[in-house]
């Protein structure tokens, strides 16, 4: 049996300007449920986390400025760890994550030992 790696999911949307109707709320954690389970169910999960909408960036100099980093018109929405025996496997179970529904990316990273 080949050994594991851990990989991270980050997942990148547009920052949203227009508050979701409880009944698309539903739905959307239905479907990251149902994403989530579907990964814990393989025994691959590791950990994920959703990314509060409020932030600080520091910078070198250590000065702060109020807010989230937008880059490409996305904010890191959240992440994911999960097992996998490669990069390809760790990408064919990100392609089932609804923020692609919802028009976001994935991008997938090996994780390093540090």
């Amino acid at each position: 049996m080949e050994k594991l790696k851990e990989f991270m999911l980050l997942f990148r949307m547009e920052p949203i300007n227009q508050q979701p109707t409880q009944e698309q709320l539903n739905e959307m954690h239905q479907q990251w449920g149902d994403f989530i389970a579907n990964i814990a169910m393989q025994g691959k999960l590791v950990s994920t986390h959703q990314l509060g909408f409020e932030g600080v960036q520091i910078t070198a100099n250590q000065s702060t400025t109020q807010g989230m980093y937008v880059a490409n018109n996305q904010i890191l929405a959240g992440n994911m760890v999960l097992k996998a025996i490669s990069t390809n496997q760790a990408v064919n179970l990100a392609k089932k994550c609804p923020i692609l529904i919802m028009g976001g990316t994935v991008e997938v990273r090996e994780i390093q030992p540090m």
